[in-house]
């Protein structure tokens, strides 16, 4: 059983979080990962940028975070048994900056960072940007698989 808790940390709640968790459910159930337990926060700038001092030592904003409940550790789960998998954050305002920069629409920049996101807490992880990299590559497959669900 996936269980997906979706919080909100903007001005206003988006109408759209019902149809963005299903979203995320494709993206699990996708990558059988059915046994799931994962947290998304949608914020703005400033608190995305606190996670990233505080965290990463970097004093900027960013467009999404994980935070893997199993961190340096492979991935383990009891079979039948839901695992914790972790935390997204999502910054909605960086976001909006980078689907202007990439000329991509918003949704599918919200698709694409969090199945990046997913991506990360499932262990996975990448050196650069070059889309030669395989979670880059793997993420724009998972992007064209679960694309066609409607999230906006």
């Amino acid at each position: 059983m996936i269980e997906i808790d979706i919080i909100s940390r903007l001005d206003e709640e988006p109408p759209w979080l019902e149809r963005y968790q299903s979203f995320v459910q494709a993206v699990l159930e996708a990558e059988k990962l059915t046994d799931w337990e994962i947290s998304l926060t949608l914020c703005h700038d400033p608190y995305i940028k606190e996670l990233n001092v505080h965290y990463r030592d970097k004093d900027e904003p960013t467009d999404v975070l994980s935070f893997s409940q199993t961190e340096g550790e492979g991935i383990m789960s009891i079979p039948g048994e839901q695992m914790s998998a972790g935390d997204i954050i999502i910054s909605m305002d960086t976001l909006g900056h980078h689907s202007e920069l990439y000329s991509v629409p918003l949704e599918e920049e919200l698709k694409r960072v969090t199945i990046h996101g997913i991506l990360h807490l499932k262990g996975m992880t990448h050196k650069t940007r070059d889309s030669d990299e395989k979670m880059l590559q793997h993420q724009e497959e998972l992007l064209k698989k679960t694309g066609s669900i409607e999230v906006f």
